[in-house]
C-alpha cells in the first residue's frame, strides 16, 4: 500500500492533483467525440467513478482542517462557559479529521486490478458423493439470487448435471461493474453439514464443494497463439452418460504450453462453445499470469481450491444450528436459510472491511 504522504503540504498536493484530474475526465466526458468512442467513454465513466468519492472526502478534508484551526484560535480566548463550547467544537473537528483520513487513505490505496471487471466463477462437488454435487448446486442457486439482488447479469457458460438433480460442476459469468470486488473472496472450499437426502438414518454428513473466482479477460488482456490450441470437438452428453445431442457440437479446447483444458457443451452450436471456451481459457490464463507476477501462483490456487477436503474449508454452512461461519474472519451469523436465498450482503460487506482493515495496516 503506497505510504500516507508524510506532511499535511503533501497531503493536499496529491489530493489538488486528483481534483484537476476529475475535472479533466469532466471536461473529457463532455465531448460529443469522446462519447462517440464507446470504449474510451467506459475507461472515463469509470475513472470519474473512481475519483468522485476521494475529491468529496478531500474537500470534506480541507474544511475540516479549516474548522480546526479556526476553533483552536478561539480556544485561545474563549473564557468560562465559551471555553467548553469551543472545546467541543475542537474535540469535533478532530474527530473528523481522523474519520476522513481513515476514509482517504482507503481510498488513496492501490486498487486490486481486476476492479470492474466481470467474473467467471466455477462451482463443483468435491468430496460426500452425490451430496457434495447437491450442495454445489445449492451454493450456484445462492450466487444466482445475489446476482439478482445485486442487478448483476449471471450468464451459465457451461453445466454438468449430476444424477440426482446436482451439478457436478457449472461454469458462469457474472456481469456487474462492482462484481469483483463483492465476489472474490468467495472462492475456496465450501462445507456443508446436514442430513443428506439419501440418509436413512438421520445421521448428519459433511460434503464439500469448490468454488473458483476468476476475472473475466479481454482478448487485449490475453493473446492466444492458434497454434498453441489443440480444438476437439465431440457429443455432448447428460447425467449418466446419456447423449444429449445428435451432432458433434461439444468442444474440448486444450492450451498446451500451459496444459489448461476447458470444455463446453451447452449450446447446440459448436462455434458457440467454442467462443465461451475461449472466454474461460482467457480468464484462467489471465489469473495465472497475475498470480505468477505476485510469485504466489501455488499457493494462492490451493487457497481457493484446496484439495477439496471436508477438514480445509474457508466456510461452514450448518442446516441444523442455521449458521454459516466464515472461518477466515470469523464470522458467523445465524440466517442461513436467507443466504442461501441470496442474501449474502452482511458476510460479503465483513469480508470487504477485513480487507480494508488489513490494507489500512499494510498487510
Amino acid at each position: 500500500m503506497a505510504a500516507w504522504p508524510s506532511t499535511l503540504a503533501e497531503v493536499f498536493d496529491r489530493l489538488a492533483a486528483l481534483e484537476d484530474e476529475l475535472s479533466e475526465v469532466e471536461a473529457r466526458l463532455a465531448d460529443p467525440d469522446v462519447f462517440a468512442d464507446q470504449e474510451a467513454y467506459v475507461a472515463l465513466t469509470r475513472r470519474h467513478k473512481e475519483l468522485e468519492p476521494i475529491v468529496i472526502a478531500s474537500r470534506e478534508y480541507r474544511q475540516a482542517r479549516d474548522d480546526l484551526a479556526t476553533a483552536q484560535e478561539m480556544l485561545v480566548e474563549a473564557t468560562g462557559d465559551d471555553r467548553e463550547v469551543v472545546r467541543a467544537e475542537v474535540d469535533d473537528a478532530e474527530s473528523t479529521i481522523a474519520r476522513l483520513e481513515g476514509q482517504l487513505k482507503v481510498l488513496l490505496s492501490p486498487k486490486d486490478p481486476n476492479d470492474g471487471r466481470n467474473v467467471i466463477m466455477e462451482i463443483r462437488g468435491a468430496e460426500g458423493g452425490e451430496e457434495a454435487n447437491l450442495f454445489a448446486k445449492d451454493l450456484f442457486d445462492m450466487y444466482q439470487g445475489y446476482a439478482t439482488r445485486q442487478g448483476w447479469k449471471l450468464e451459465v457458460l457451461t453445466s454438468e448435471p449430476s444424477d440426482m438433480g446436482g451439478l457436478n460442476e457449472i461454469t458462469f459469468l457474472v456481469k456487474g461493474d462492482d462484481a469483483w470486488s463483492h465476489l472474490k473472496h468467495e472462492g475456496g472450499p465450501h462445507r456443508v453439514q446436514r442430513v443428506p437426502l439419501t440418509e436413512s438414518q438421520g445421521r448428519v454428513h459433511t460434503s464439500s464443494a469448490t468454488v473458483t473466482v476468476l476475472p473475466e479477460a479481454k482478448e487485449v488482456d490475453v493473446h492466444l497463439d492458434p497454434g498453441d490450441l489443440q480444438i476437439d470437438v465431440y457429443r455432448s452428453s447428460g447425467p449418466g452418460g446419456q447423449s444429449v445431442n445428435t451432432t458433434d457440437s461439444a468442444v474440448r479446447v486444450t492450451h498446451r504450453p500451459t496444459g489448461i483444458v476447458v470444455s463446453m457443451q451447452d449450446e447446440k452450436s459448436q462455434i458457440q462453445n467454442r467462443a465461451k471456451a475461449l472466454v474461460v481459457l482467457r480468464s484462467r490464463l489471465l489469473k495465472a499470469e497475475q498470480d505468477r507476477q505476485a510469485a504466489e501462483l501455488s499457493e494462492q490456487r490451493r487457497g481457493q481450491v484446496g484439495t477439496g477436503g471436508r477438514s480445509e474449508k474457508i466456510r461452514t454452512y450448518n442446516y441444523k444450528e442455521n449458521r454459516i461461519s466464515d472461518h477466515r474472519i470469523g464470522f458467523t451469523s445465524y440466517n442461513l436459510d436467507k443466504v442461501l436465498q441470496g442474501d449474502l450482503g452482511e458476510l460479503t460487506e465483513a469480508l470487504r472491511q477485513d480487507e480494508r482493515a488489513r490494507q489500512l495496516a499494510g498487510a
